[in-house]
């Protein structure tokens, strides 16, 4: 049973999820200079305790321990203070991604059977009902402990949910519709996450939003223009089901060889975009706001033209006329978005 609700929960979202959000709180700890606007005394335990240079803050240990029987009780500390700020939130958004990903599922399990027919639904190996029941717990416990946690995660937790759910439900439906369909995408997988959960961070390490966070807004912006690529993407090799069921997805609306001309020029346009940025975009921010100089992160810009020149180079191999050769491109497409949220802390945590 567990094996089949692996699947259903479509993996690669989860993984990607996870990457994203274990990124945003080391970005968030370590890679964003504490506001001068936060006062001492808005900083949560957890910050005094994984902050380097905030430890003073917090509780030491007594002086007649020395440098080798702290060093366990320091380590074990500073762990579960990580742990304890990341695992709600990656339980939370697990959830809420599942109950994303199987009300689709639900609603599309025809559909699937041209498209998708190995998924669990689609396949039979997973009943509806039992799919529906793993739906409603997923996103009752997803709403319900986001609010536990904090106000402001349970209202962003709701409002993607809400969007999820309007994704995949008639009568509003968004899926049908290109536009509407990659728009909700991109919010969700852009502003809200990147944005949303930084924020969430902030608000349980400083009490408030830590304004410093320089590397948010051009996160924010590669990720929504890579998730419209994901949107169209991922639709090229279900032309048959989609036009049978009446989706206009841009491969039909357009072309697939369209679907895929656009995406890449998108997501070539924000490899663009993240490596000028790391190049001169940020000292020029700097200047221009009269803050203390940056000097341009050499090796983040080289790593994103790199990432361009790979993404590039299987954008040449894929076959627009061979499910499987679609089908690979789109799981590498997905290892490139892994690889963004892995990468990031490496190239930009001081």
């Amino acid at each position: 049973m567990l094996t089949l609700i692996w699947k259903f929960s479509r993996p690669h979202t989860l993984i990607g999820s996870s990457i994203s959000i274990v990124s945003l709180l080391f970005l968030v700890l370590y890679a964003s200079p504490i506001a001068t606007n936060i006062e001492p005394s808005d900083l949560s335990a957890a910050a005094k305790t994984l902050i380097p240079g905030l430890d003073q803050l917090g509780p030491s240990l007594p002086a007649h321990q020395n440098k080798i029987t702290g060093f366990i009780p320091v380590v074990t500390a500073k762990l579960m203070a990580f742990f304890g700020l990341l695992l709600p939130t990656l339980i939370v958004c697990l959830l809420c991604n599942i109950f994303i990903t199987g009300l689709n599922q639900i609603v599309d399990v025809e559909l699937d059977k041209i498209n998708k027919p190995h998924l669990p639904l689609a396949s039979g190996e997973l009943t509806v009902a039992h799919g529906k029941t793993i739906v409603a717990i997923c996103g009752g416990l997803s709403v319900s402990l986001s609010w536990l946690i904090h106000p402001f995660f349970g209202g962003l937790i709701t409002l993607i949910a809400a969007i999820g759910a309007m994704y995949s439900l008639p009568p509003i439906q968004f899926k049908k519709h290109h536009i509407w369909a990659a728009s909700a995408i991109a919010l969700v997988r852009g502003p809200l996450i990147n944005l949303g959960i930084a924020l969430h961070f902030s608000i349980l390490l400083f009490g408030s939003l830590n304004n410093s966070m320089g590397w948010l807004l051009p996160l924010v912006v590669f990720v929504t223009a890579f998730s419209l690529g994901i949107a169209w993407f991922k639709d090229i090799p279900d032309t048959a089901g989609d036009e049978r069921y009446g989706y206009k997805t841009l491969a039909l609306v357009w072309s697939k060889q369209q679907a895929l001309n656009a995406g890449r020029a998108l997501v070539v346009s924000a490899y663009v975009f993240m490596a000028m940025y790391w190049f001169f975009i940020e000292s020029w921010i700097a200047r221009w706001n009269q803050s203390p100089n940056v000097s341009p992160n050499i090796l983040a810009g080289l790593s994103h033209i790199i990432f361009l020149l790979v993404f590039l180079m299987q954008c040449k191999k894929c076959d627009i006329q061979n499910p499987k050769s679609i089908k690979r491109f789109y799981m590498f497409y997905w290892g490139l978005f892994f690889i963004e949220y892995l990468s990031l802390p490496i190239l930009l945590c001081k």
